[in-house]
């Protein structure tokens, strides 16, 4: 763990899987007071469990020591109320990609926080800007989208709205940095750059299908053997969910108005018959119990 510490006290909005693996990684990487918060007790006490699993994991594969684990799970707390974020120097926001419930928390939490106070959300594709100006911070707000599972990928994209202060940028790379990870940089438009890139892939691979281009498994193995991708693309669509997906590809759509990015219609048909993926066990594949 680092000794200068960037933000002592870290509040996660948002406990689901990548909120417990962006709490867990900021608990191992620095000496931070940790708050994750949610609304719901049993999704709370679902992360303090995955905190637990992704910490038996580092000790067991000789990361953590199992007293560096226990300091751990000392300094992550859990929280049913947003008042928690009131001390908080940072606010990473991991809760579900919809912009209105985004803009509906940053606002409520705009009222709390102090005025020193920066927040980051960790979405995929919705325009920072946008989510900046639900508060009277947007020199503060910026975009920091971790990678799944958060505390293994090593990348961090980071994304500064309009009005973003070069402070901000700063700080937010330097805690980058402090947690171990390589950090690239976009301006604030419609997917940034890894979902922008990574779902025109997957797009067309959708295309390729439904055109009868090949099977879905050439597909991939096209390109995880010719390009080297750990993961096809309609595989990886599988593990995020057809309809995180389908609805990136929409934002792209209608951010930028290109037909270059419009849905294929085979990802509309799946998600509409429920097949979306991993998680309901058929997708472009079928996955068994």
């Amino acid at each position: 763990m680092s000794g200068a510490i960037t933000f002592p006290t870290v509040f996660i909005a948002g406990s689901g899987f990548m909120g417990s693996a962006i709490a867990f990684l900021v608990a191992s990487k620095t000496s931070a007071q940790v708050y994750v918060y949610d609304i719901s007790e049993a999704q709370l006490a679902k992360a303090e469990q995955a905190v637990d699993k992704f910490g038996k994991s580092s000790v067991d594969k000789g990361f953590l020591t199992a007293e560096q684990l226990a300091d751990i799970k000392k300094r992550v707390h859990k929280t049913l109320t947003l008042h928690d974020a009131k001390d908080a120097d940072i606010v990473i926001e991991a809760i579900a990609e919809d912009v209105e419930l985004k803009r509906t928390l940053f606002g409520k939490l705009d009222q709390i926080c102090k005025p020193s106070t920066i927040f980051a959300s960790n979405t995929s594709s919705l325009p920072i800007t946008s989510l900046a100006s639900s508060t009277k911070r947007s020199k503060q707000f910026i975009g920091m989208h971790f990678f799944s599972p958060a505390h293994i990928m090593k990348l961090v994209e980071i994304i500064p709205g309009y009005d973003t202060s070069d402070a901000t940028l700063d700080s937010v790379r330097q805690f980058g940095e402090q947690l171990g990870k390589t950090l690239i940089c976009s301006k604030d438009f419609p997917g940034f750059i890894t979902t922008r890139l990574g779902l025109v892939l997957i797009n067309e691979a959708a295309f390729a299908l439904m055109e009868g281009l090949s099977t879905a498994r050439e597909i991939d193995l096209g390109m995880t053997l010719g390009y080297n991708h750990p993961m096809g693309p309609l595989a990886l669509a599988d593990f995020i969910g057809l309809d995180v997906c389908l609805h990136i590809c929409e934002t792209l759509y209608e951010g930028f108005g290109d037909p270059k990015y419009r849905p294929c219609p085979i990802l509309r048909q799946l998600v509409s018959a429920g097949h979306l993926g991993k998680k309901t066990g058929k997708g472009f594949y079928e996955y068994g119990g």
